[in-house]
């Protein structure tokens, strides 16, 4: 796998990999004819009682659709997926048990979409289908001892078995080494298990000396390619690298600043003074985030430790009562701090998730309505 100029991996030439940045759906969003095709026919595919709005019921399958869309696990399957799933059902309805008609369906249909493509834009995903040749040049290039070994010595304990280690060094490899995450349980029981079991000896049962682990771990390793050739693992990758460059941008448009600013403290409580309390400043900033090329608070534990320490410096967590423009104020200067400390030191996080259920076949939300369907 290579890295492109844009930190993105992509399969090398006879790979596959198919790069989702949003690009389609503002196509369709975009396209006002096309995009009142695509919305009569959903609408006429949901309202089946055919009273023309859509009951709670009725939206139902359209929020599936969001749900898998946005690579979400199944509905009932994950308490923070369905608190999203909640959260689109609620954008419909405004959240009232009340049926929405076409307009309103239009509308926030369009508003959903554009956020997605938003975010795909901002952090495209990769497909990479993984069939195992990845790995077996990995195994079989200059590269492999130095960084096995490497893996070892970070891996290594006495108590644990020659087995344990092969598992846990499978867990430090990544996309670029050919490995789809050996974190999924699919993968571990279809692909890890069955490499395992195929070299399965007494000798994986003992402790591992680096030796033996260079070498029963390559065994290991061209077991699980050999897999990977029988049953390819489709994965999508994101990468994003967080440099303050959003923040730049927001804080070089004034009328954007302020309109920002103002969104964020439309929802926080003031005293009979007019005055908002420090403490809601985290808040704001979680409102302020998007705008500014920033994950949300508690996404990433190293933008967490920066903001931290900007709110540290800045004294944002003292809880005093403060006017609306001091508010402002401070959260801008938030907001420059953050900035300066992420161009000295850039954060770059990367994503990793198995996709299973064939590509294109795990939502309609995003396929127009054939030509036979609309005339």
């Amino acid at each position: 796998m290579e890295i492109t100029g844009s930190g993105t991996p992509t399969k090398k030439s006879g790979g596959n990999g198919q790069v989702l940045d949003g690009s389609n759906i503002m196509e369709l969003v975009g396209n006002d004819q096309v995009f009142d095709n695509f919305v009569d026919h959903k609408f006429q595919e949901l309202d089946r009682d055919r009273d023309g709005k859509l009951s709670v019921k009725e939206l139902e399958p359209a929020v599936a659709d969001i749900g898998a869309a946005l690579g979400l696990p199944a509905q009932g399957t994950n308490p923070d997926s369905d608190h999203i799933y909640s959260e689109v059902l609620n954008e419909f309805t405004h959240g009232k048990q009340e049926k929405v008609n076409k307009t309103e369906f239009k509308e926030v249909l369009s508003d959903i979409l554009l956020g997605m493509a938003a975010g795909l834009k901002r952090d495209p995903i990769v497909i990479l289908r993984m069939e195992g040749e990845d790995l077996l040049e990995f195994v079989s290039g200059p590269l492999y001892e130095g960084e096995m070994t490497s893996i070892f010595s970070q891996i290594e304990s006495p108590d644990a078995s020659l087995r344990e280690h092969i598992i846990a060094a499978l867990g430090k490899l990544t996309v670029e080494h050919g490995v789809p995450p050996t974190s999924d349980s699919w993968v571990f029981d279809n692909i890890v298990e069955p490499a395992l079991q195929s070299q399965a000896g007494p000798d994986l049962d003992k402790p591992a000396s680096q030796e033996t682990f260079l070498v029963e771990f390559k065994k290991v390793a061209l077991a699980v390619a050999d897999r990977l050739k029988e049953q390819p693992v489709i994965v999508a990758h994101s990468e994003n690298t967080f440099d303050g460059s959003g923040i730049k941008r927001l804080l070089s448009n004034k009328f954007e600043v302020d309109k920002t600013l103002n969104s964020a403290l439309e929802n926080i409580p003031k005293d009979r003074n007019g005055k908002l309390s420090k403490e809601y400043l985290r808040v704001a900033l979680d409102v302020v985030s998007p705008s500014a090329g920033l994950p949300p608070v508690g996404a990433i534990e190293e933008m967490d430790k920066v903001i931290g320490e900007v709110f540290k410096v800045i004294k944002a967590d003292d809880g005093k009562m403060v006017k609306e423009d001091e508010f402002k104020k401070i959260l801008t200067e938030i907001l420059g701090s953050i900035m300066l400390q992420l161009e000295g030191s850039p954060i770059s996080v990367s994503s990793n998730s198995v996709v299973h259920e064939p590509l294109g076949s795990s939502s309609s939300l995003l396929q127009p309505p054939s030509s036979s369907e609309t005339a």
